[in-house]
Parts: C-alpha cells; structure tokens; sequence
C-alpha cells in the first residue's frame, strides 16, 4: 500500500463538477492499493497518518500530529501509484489491486481514520479533479513495505 501525504491548509476533490469532499487543515492522502496488500498494510498506513509529526509547534518545528493540530483528511484513492514506468512510454498498472480486492481494503481504512479525526473522501474509480494549497510544501511518501 502506498500513500502520498500531503501537508494542506485547504483541499478538495469534485466529480463532473460537483464537490464530494472538502477539507481544511490536514492531508491530501493519495492511495493506492497493490494486488497483495493485507489488513496488516493497511494498520501500517493508518498508524502512520496519524503518527506522523509533520505540524509545526509553538517553536515552528514539525513536531506535532495531525490529531495534535485537530486536522482533516482527504482521501482519494490513486491506482495510478503502482505505475510502472520503468520500461516503455506506457505505464504499466499489473500490480494495483483490482476494485474487488481494492474497495473493501480503502472502506475499512476510511472507517479506522473516521475513529480518531474527520474524514472526507472521492469516489473510488471515479474521474476527479483534486485542487489543495500545500501547506509548506511537505509532502510524505509512504510504503507499507517500506520501499522509501
């Protein structure tokens, strides 16, 4: 499982023109889901989010968590992660799940993240325009098996 992890002041995502999700202070976490991903990936990736101390504390040192700071997360799910570009011009995407293995891996970490902090989410395998303002700009790559 992978996760990019953007640090934002503000995002949001629509489909066909319509808002789904919209957030404040938080992150911007782009998901994919690899073919081989377990429960055990996924209790990586939400330990992560909502250890990780990327805000700033009264020193302006990252010190602080997303729940210290009483932040939001956008969630989108992103196959597009596990592209392989290594060969060719044509990414290719073998090893990004398949939405039946996908979808119940992305439900069950949104429902585990919506146990501590707000979370709002796009539509899994829908067409979405993401916007956001960057706060910092920091921006953290995550690999549940510790990849980078």
């Amino acid at each position: 499982m992978r996760a990019v992890v953007q640090r934002v002041r503000s995002a949001a995502v629509e489909i066909c023109g319509a808002a789904v999700g919209k957030i404040g202070i938080g992150y911007l976490v782009l998901l994919g889901i690899e073919e081989n991903d377990t429960e055990k990936d996924l209790d990586y990736i939400c330990e992560k989010l909502l250890g990780l101390r990327v805000f700033e504390d009264e020193a302006g040192k990252m010190n602080r968590s997303i729940l210290d700071a009483g932040g939001s997360i956008l969630l989108v799910s992103q196959f597009t992660l596990y592209g392989d570009a290594r060969k060719g011009r044509r990414p290719s995407f073998i090893r990004a799940a398949r939405p039946e293995k996908a979808v119940p891996l992305y439900e069950t970490l949104i429902a585990r993240l919506r146990e501590a902090l707000p979370v709002e989410t796009g539509e899994f395998g829908a067409d979405m325009q993401v916007s956001l303002i960057n706060d910092g700009p920091v921006t953290i790559l995550l690999d549940s098996e510790r990849t980078f």
